[in-house]
């Protein structure tokens, strides 16, 4: 099996890392880093340092390239770009997947199948989602910082066949993978939780830590997540009172100061995920008619990045 890592950031890095140590001696399995700039030329003149609650190590790819376009055919694609740059980077191995290909795309969010089968209409392509707390620390560097290190994925057209073996693959590189049929759901109990949270945090410039506590800043993450269950329910997602509740206690997983990405991409004047995260609720808000106005006011001050 070939296993292409598109985007070698926080999620990419570690994830792609584990699979990369597992399988360094080749044999079934081949791992592909796609990466670009400085980064890439660190991985390769150096692996991929990897800095992680389970410790320190280094992994070193099969290959790491900017063109995947002259790589040949992939079974298996992992997409942990950013929201802005799925399309581009879809377009990148658009001659590397074919009917028998399955992608599967990590990113935050919960639109991101639709936009990839588009793309790549051959390929099979399933949802998924991720609970790290990571990022570059460096060119050549990856720091997890947090979270359970999930890695659930699924198909939204409920077809099972084949998969299990895929997830098999995951696990034996100690990748705590789940395949689950109700990806859908799933994909948004995620969402309910990391969005708001990225847009209260880049919002009211604070870490995670900041949110465990009864406060008002609490209560203004409460007020986007019960935004977002309005969304989702109108939508068709079962969405409960428990599951916004559990999406609070999810803070108290990360070490207090951890920040969220698109918090750290707002504070150093990097391009953000804003249509992904805020945006998104902002657009469904007013195609379904329902008011949002929490995310209207953080959408207004962080567009302006």
């Amino acid at each position: 099996m070939r296993i292409a890592v598109m985007g070698i950031g926080g999620v990419g890095g570690y994830f792609g890392g584990k699979l990369a140590r597992h399988y360094a001696a080749g044999g079934d399995v081949e791992v592909i880093f796609i990466a670009r700039g400085e980064h890439l030329r660190q991985i390769r003149n150096n692996g991929l340092q990897q800095i992680t609650a389970e410790g320190n190590f280094t992994a070193v790819p099969h290959l790491a390239t900017g063109q995947p376009e002259t790589c040949g055919h992939f079974d298996l694609v992992l997409f942990c770009v950013k929201g802005y740059g799925l399309e581009s980077s879809a377009l990148q191995i658009k001659k590397n997947v074919d009917r028998t290909s399955t992608v599967i795309t990590l990113l935050n969010g919960v639109d991101n199948v639709r936009p990839l089968k588009t793309v790549l209409p051959e390929a099979r392509v399933l949802n998924g989602c991720v609970y790290i707390g990571a990022h570059i620390v460096k060119p050549g560097v990856v720091r997890q910082a947090g979270g359970t290190c999930q890695l659930l994925f699924g198909p939204e057209d409920g077809n099972m066949e084949g998969l299990n073996a895929i997830e098999a693959v995951l696990k034996e590189a100690a990748i705590k993978a789940s395949l689950t049929a109700d990806i859908r759901t799933v994909v948004w109990e995620k969402y309910l939780f990391v969005a708001p949270l990225a847009s209260a945090s880049a919002y009211l410039n604070q870490p995670i830590g900041a949110f465990v506590e009864k406060s008002e800043k609490r209560d203004f993450l409460e007020g986007l997540m019960r935004e977002v269950a309005q969304i989702g329910i109108a939508q068709g997602v079962a969405i409960s009172d428990e599951m916004v509740r559990a999406a609070l206690k999810k803070n108290s997983l990360f070490p207090y100061d951890t920040r969220t990405s698109l918090q750290m991409d707002y504070e150093s004047g990097r391009k953000i995920e804003i249509d992904l995260f805020t945006g998104y609720i902002v657009e469904k808000g007013k195609e379904l008619g329902i008011p949002i106005p929490l995310h209207d006011k953080v959408y207004r001050k962080l567009i302006q990045n």
